[in-house]
């Protein structure tokens, strides 16, 4: 898969590069926690009572299966998701009542709740999780449909950098991702950012120090992680957390980033022997 994936053939008795390291941590570093942080029901008490219930996106209904779905309850704006799902797959958004398709969102559910991260990609934290739906509380504005997210990269419980990503979900065009460190100073380690302009930067969140704060509190104890979280409005909303950023075959990063990614990761003592 690595090889078919990448082009290139993985050591993984002595792992060095990002991707490298995480296939690594997929086989030989499962905790049972894990399941648990990755469900995106159950994850929003452990967040609340690691740093604090404000952060939470407010939960308005769990269903088991998409027929029980009553979207008359629902507000004009929301959002379903499968509890299981990766990727950005298994996510529907309403912002506008007028134009939403119930029958499309219900099909684009259905078969989401058929899928399962494990099987394929060999995720872990990921086997065995109960599939449901959730609708939360639509958070975006009539100026930022779609908030800003922001992935901060954590090593050892230290968020070293952070990953703005813009234009999704707008008009169908691809997203750009820029990474920046925690001075807000620009890092081109995306292969797109060869061309990008000296002194390129971004609009830098008010509250992006206390971001950092809460990657590294909900990061402890992990070699390695991935927070998501939104900023709009000026709220910060917890997203998510990913243990295998872009399941350990990014081909959109550069070979030195690649690398150096590779050497901010600790590999601890194998918890698992297959």
């Amino acid at each position: 898969m690595y090889r078919l994936r990448t082009g290139k053939e993985i050591d993984i008795k002595n792992p060095q590069t990002y991707n490298e390291k995480l296939q690594w941590l997929k086989i030989y570093n499962r905790h049972d926690f894990q399941h648990s942080r990755v469900d995106k029901l159950t994850v929003k008490d452990i967040v609340a009572r690691e740093i604090d219930s404000r952060y939470i996106i407010p939960t308005i209904g769990i269903w088991d299966s998409p027929a029980q779905i009553d979207f008359d309850t629902l507000p004009e704006r929301f959002v379903l998701k499968t509890t299981h799902g990766y990727g950005g797959k298994g996510v529907v958004v309403c912002n506008n009542p007028k134009t939403f398709n119930r029958e499309k969102a219900l099909k684009i559910l259905g078969h989401a709740m058929r899928k399962n991260n494990y099987p394929k990609l060999r995720e872990w934290p990921y086997k065995g999780l109960k599939p449901r739906i959730i609708a939360e509380k639509y958070i975006g504005t009539d100026k930022e449909p779609i908030p800003t997210d922001y992935k901060f990269f954590c090593f050892d419980g230290h968020a070293e950098y952070v990953m703005v990503c813009k234009g999704r979900n707008i008009g169908g065009q691809k997203p750009r991702y820029y990474f920046f460190d925690r001075a807000w100073n620009f890092c081109p380690f995306n292969k797109a950012d060869q061309n990008t302009p000296a002194g390129f930067t971004l609009p830098k969140p008010d509250r992006i120090d206390e971001m950092f704060d809460i990657a590294d509190k909900l990061s402890r104890n992990e070699p390695h992680v991935r927070i998501d979280l939104y900023y709009i409005d000026n709220r910060i909303y917890f997203g998510e957390i990913t243990y295998f950023n872009a399941s350990g075959y990014d081909k959109d990063i550069s070979e030195e980033t690649d690398r150096h990614f590779g050497t901010l990761i600790k590999l601890p003592k194998p918890s698992y022997k297959p």
